[in-house]
């Protein structure tokens, strides 16, 4: 298939070349891979640069004077002022490296125990991934502060209405994700953060699931905080970043103690570093954040437009025939969503339909996603998620309904 958009054509087929792992089988099966929400696969472009980070220049960054080291930090850095443009963030300082998303979120709930007292409240919505929940609880066990939710409706959006009774002088941070990973759903994060700072609260947005099909423009968005990682971006495991307002980062203390982020260090008293160093002690991941940065290389090449209007035909095409399928039963049909479709069908376990659609070489996700509050508000133990990419086709939705139909009929 071939979409024709900025003089360039969009051919499904040809990126999939760039996908090594697209060729393997898994049970005498060509795989189908729709499990993209929980990490994405990676470009030959990006595994080359792994491999050239551990051939050639494989060192330790900003404390060595030797040439690999100067090479790597070059690198790095520059990895850093990539991310910064990506989402275009004013300053280099404010991009702060970390092993993921949940790493971003634990280091600014830890730093607000510095801030919180006895009474002051925070709000969660109801649509978070546990690592945008538990923090928080922890935080609240800390400081007493008092953890409200943001409730959500049936079609899986939250209840705008809601959020603003819940809003006081008494908020100082208000935390959700741009695009729910269990539902697709995404949240109208600019109306949320433009009213929370009328109450002078901060806002911390997790973007894990929105940054492989939005781009984001953190200053136009005006958020405080916003975490990704970049293997739900194409890229390795174990690394993300954390974007903080320059005020709010000098506002927080350090998450970690360690080599790098001090100034000067003796047993009397430390220093600390300026930022972005302040929050980066020990080693970094230094290849994960080279490799981030030709993840977004990568997925520029593609264009955003082009990837959200692809992802967009799949997402409609799997829809129409996923609800053909008799007892179908989705959950989350938001007005605004990205290609992810959660599902049951009536009388069947979701693990069982999984573990069936596993044997015919069909990746999927099944349980509560880290999301059991979300599973709780339906009454369910879990569902089906099947999650799509720009390199899935759909002739392997095709494969997936016939599997669906085929599970169905040996679970009847």
């Amino acid at each position: 298939m071939s979409i024709a958009t900025n003089n360039i054509a969009f051919n499904v087929e040809e990126i999939r070349k760039d996908f090594p792992i697209l060729e393997r089988k898994v049970n005498g099966y060509p795989l189908v891979y729709l499990d993209n929400a929980a990490t994405s696969q990676t470009p030959q472009q990006v595994i080359d640069v792994i491999v050239n980070y551990y051939s050639n220049y494989n060192a330790n960054i900003h404390r060595g004077v030797h040439s690999l080291s100067q090479e790597a930090t070059d690198k790095y850095e520059a990895a850093r002022i990539k991310i910064q443009h990506h989402f275009n963030v004013k300053k280099a300082h404010e991009i702060i490296f970390t092993s993921g998303t949940t790493h971003g979120i634990n280091l600014v709930a830890s730093g607000f125990a510095s801030i919180l007292k006895k009474g002051d409240e925070i709000l969660v919505s109801a649509l978070e991934h546990h690592s945008n929940i538990v923090p928080w609880q922890m935080l609240c066990e800390k400081t007493g502060a008092i953890l409200k939710v943001i409730p959500m409706n049936e079609q899986g959006e939250l209840i705008y209405e809601s959020f603003e009774k819940l809003l006081s002088e008494k908020t100082k941070i208000v935390f959700l994700n741009h695009v729910s990973n269990a539902l697709g759903t995404i949240n109208p994060i600019k109306k949320i953060i433009d009213k929370a700072h009328t109450k002078g609260a901060a806002v911390l947005i997790d973007g894990a699931q929105a940054a492989p099909h939005i781009k984001a423009d953190l200053q136009a968005l005006d958020v405080d905080f916003y975490v990704v990682s970049a293997h739900k971006m194409y890229g390795p495991t174990g690394v993300g970043v954390l974007y903080g307002k320059e005020e709010w980062l000098n506002k927080l203390p350090p998450y970690q103690g360690g080599g790098e982020m001090i100034a000067t260090v003796s047993f009397e008293k430390t220093t600390y570093a300026e930022l972005p160093h302040k929050f980066e002690a020990g080693t970094p991941n230094i290849c994960g954040g080279i490799a981030f940065a030709a993840a977004i290389d990568y997925i520029d090449s593609i264009g955003f437009e082009t990837i959200a209007r692809y992802e967009q035909e799949l997402l409609n095409y799997a829809t129409i025939k996923l609800n053909e399928i008799e007892g179908m039963k989705f959950y989350g049909t938001s007005r605004e969503k990205t290609a992810v479709i959660s599902f049951n069908i009536e009388g069947l376990h979701p693990y069982d339909i999984g573990t069936l659609l596993d044997k015919m070489g069909i990746a999927v996700r099944t349980g509560h996603h880290c999301a059991q509050p979300i599973m709780d508000f339906y009454k369910i133990p879990g569902t089906v998620r099947a999650s799509f990419s720009f390199y899935n086709t759909k002739a392997e939705i095709d494969r997936l309904i016939e599997a669906v139909k085929k599970a169905k009929s040996m679970l009847a």
